[in-house]
């Protein structure tokens, strides 16, 4: 059986000793008086909950999966869950981040965040159930009227409602203009909507009292293509002027998708068969509204693959110094056994370590875009909330596809540390990869993601923001030039920077001659700029721990730092020369291939 720690010390590290989140939340005054202790009490509680309330559900979720009942079109989750999020909503976890005006506590979304990837570890599956309402209140708080507000903030905030977010149909999923699902306007202002939905996670489930669906329609008069689909709210049950549950309104899921994964999430196909719904927003505006929800998502699934990564490491580096197989190249190293564990072979360690750098890594990234989001909705300075805005905008797509591809390499090969015990169910480690392979699709594929980086996030403002994060590496370059102990950190990620703007004006000029060039370049260009970010921040976590190191702290936490920086620049950062080269070899190699698939 797997075991889960959640990783406490690193996201102390990442927070206080990196980041200073506490001394930039000063500047936010509903966040002014947070002290670091209070997040860390939040995030130890958080952390006994993950590990001791949801992660024994793991396995067992898995393999007894959703239940659905056609005649009533009900859907049962695994044995234990609903118990489970009653403990959540008692324990006040539904209400972290959320607004105080709704009964929420108000807690920074770093916190949110750091809270979710423990969930994420113990119980992916689990956690996708109350990780959606955070959406669709996030849309609705920003787009909704005052009485959709009133009527679903409270309950939402509150765990006792939950939420989704309703797009895809059988015949487009990213391409949302092409979507059939219409909205007739009533006599009395609300909307009754038809039409088919899949791929809905948490559509229909046992959990909560209502389901809150976020749908995109189009009007019965909308125009062609995205600018003619608008955003509604569709309760599962109708909601009275008092607050309570009315009829059953109509939308019901019609069935459920049998998955490599995540078996434990409902994933169902729901059907709207004249639902009540009323609009948020403007008329054919829904995608405003719905790209709240769609990047709060993005930023989710890759916490979803972070959370997954760091509790594969953790079992694969457990098994790695038990199992015992064959002698070090080097020498006996265990004497007193017939064999050395597995963990003195450097192809063992690589694949170790290969998941630690992409956790760490990725651990520092989910927390600095937090904290970019904090400031974009709540700075008192306008130009901070446009800067940080502008930054997140770009990153979220590095967070949602590099994090999510690296989730899929580490777990993959911590499954291979174990062998052929890693094949094996009760060992844990297939769930892992299993559950991770989703992450890559949903919430717009790691491809769109890549797209939408090079061809909307840096050539759509001729690589402003690119350039902006530029200035960070070169603030810390020259920070650190007289420095030799920081040099095999500073060097390759300065000069990666310094590549960049060549590497992104060849892919552009080329672009500008045939918008194939950009697609073929698109997934390798989001690796490179994963790297280029995770590069500054394994630069400034060896940054930190170097100095602590030199002042005599002998916490072996930094030196375990430091090594793992050290295996990420020698081992996985010069995959952007590769990568760089493959950019640069054109579409012509693909799209000049009709003979192949004749």
């Amino acid at each position: 059986m797997p075991s889960y720690t959640p990783p406490l010390r690193d996201m102390q590290f990442v927070m206080h000793e990196l980041l200073h989140v506490v001394d930039d939340l000063k500047h936010i005054p509903k966040h002014a008086d947070m002290d670091a202790d209070t997040i860390n009490a939040v995030l130890e509680e958080g952390g006994k909950f993950a590990t001791e309330v949801l992660f024994p559900l793991n396995i067992s979720g898995d393999a007894e999966g959703c239940t659905l009942d056609p005649k009533t079109h009900s859907v049962t989750t695994p044995k234990g869950f609903k118990e489970a999020y009653a403990q959540y909503v008692e324990g006040g976890w539904a209400a972290l981040g959320c607004d105080p005006a709704y009964g929420g506590q108000g807690l920074p979304l770093v916190v949110n965040q750091m809270f979710y990837e423990m969930l994420n570890s113990a119980n992916q599956a689990w956690t996708m159930y109350p990780g959606l309402t955070h959406g669709a209140y996030a849309s609705l708080a920003a787009h909704g009227t005052d009485e959709q507000k009133a009527t679903y903030l409270h309950k939402m905030t509150s765990g006792q409602w939950t939420g989704t977010m309703c797009l895809t149909e059988s015949h487009c999923g990213t391409d949302l203009g092409l979507m059939r699902t219409k909205a007739e306007l009533q006599p009395d202002g609300s909307y009754r909507i038809t039409g088919n939905k899949i791929f809905i996670s948490a559509g229909e489930h046992d959990m909560s009292e209502n389901i809150v669906h976020l749908v995109l329609a189009r009007l019965t008069d909308a125009p062609p293509g995205i600018k003619g689909v608008s955003l509604f709210v569709v309760p599962k049950f109708l909601v009275n002027a008092d607050g309570s549950l009315g009829e059953r309104n109509g939308i019901y899921c019609g069935g459920l998708e049998h998955k490599m994964g995540i078996k434990a999430s409902a994933t169902c196909q729901m059907v709207l068969d004249g639902a009540v719904g009323s609009m948020v927003g403007a008329p054919n505006k829904g995608m405003n509204g719905m790209f709240v929800m769609m990047n709060a998502a993005r930023l989710g699934v890759g916490n979803q693959s972070l959370g997954l990564t760091e509790v594969a490491y953790q079992n694969a580096v457990i098994y790695a110094k038990d199992r015992i197989q064959m002698r070090s190249l080097s020498g006996v190293k265990a004497k007193d056994k017939a064999a050395d564990p597995i963990i003195v072979h450097p192809d063992v360690r690589k694949m170790l370590l290969t998941a630690r750098a992409y956790a760490e890594g990725g651990r520092a990234l989910q927390a600095y875009g937090s904290m970019l989001l904090e400031q974009e909705h709540s700075h008192p300075d306008e130009q901070v909330r446009k800067d940080a805005g502008e930054l997140l905008a770009m990153l979220t797509p590095i967070v949602k596809a590099f994090i999510t591809d690296n989730g899929w390499a580490a777990t993959s090969s911590c499954l291979q540390v174990f062998g052929g015990h890693g094949f094996i169910k009760e060992w844990g480690m297939e769930q892992f990869v299993r559950d991770a392979r989703i992450n890559m699709i949903y919430e717009g594929t790691n491809t769109i993601q890549s797209l939408d980086l090079l061809g909307r996030k840096i050539l759509g403002n001729q690589g402003a923001t690119l350039r902006k994060f530029g200035k960070l590496i070169g603030a810390l370059a020259k920070e650190e030039a007289s420095n030799a102990s920081m040099k095999e950190f500073i060097t390759p990620v300065a000069t990666l920077g310094e590549q960049m703007t060549q590497f992104t004006m060849e892919i552009g000029m080329k672009g500008m001659q045939n918008p194939d060039e950009v697609g073929a370049a698109a997934v390798d260009y989001l690796r490179v700029a994963g790297h280029l970010v995770f590069g500054y921040f394994w630069a400034r976590m060896a940054q930190v721990a170097l100095r602590e190191i030199a002042e005599g702290n002998p916490d072996p936490f930094y030196q375990a730092k430091v090594q793992t920086a050290r295996f990420y620049f020698a081992k996985l950062f010069p995959e952007t020369a590769t990568l760089m080269q493959t950019a640069r070899a054109g579409s012509a190699v693909l799209m000049d291939t009709d003979a192949v698939f004749a």
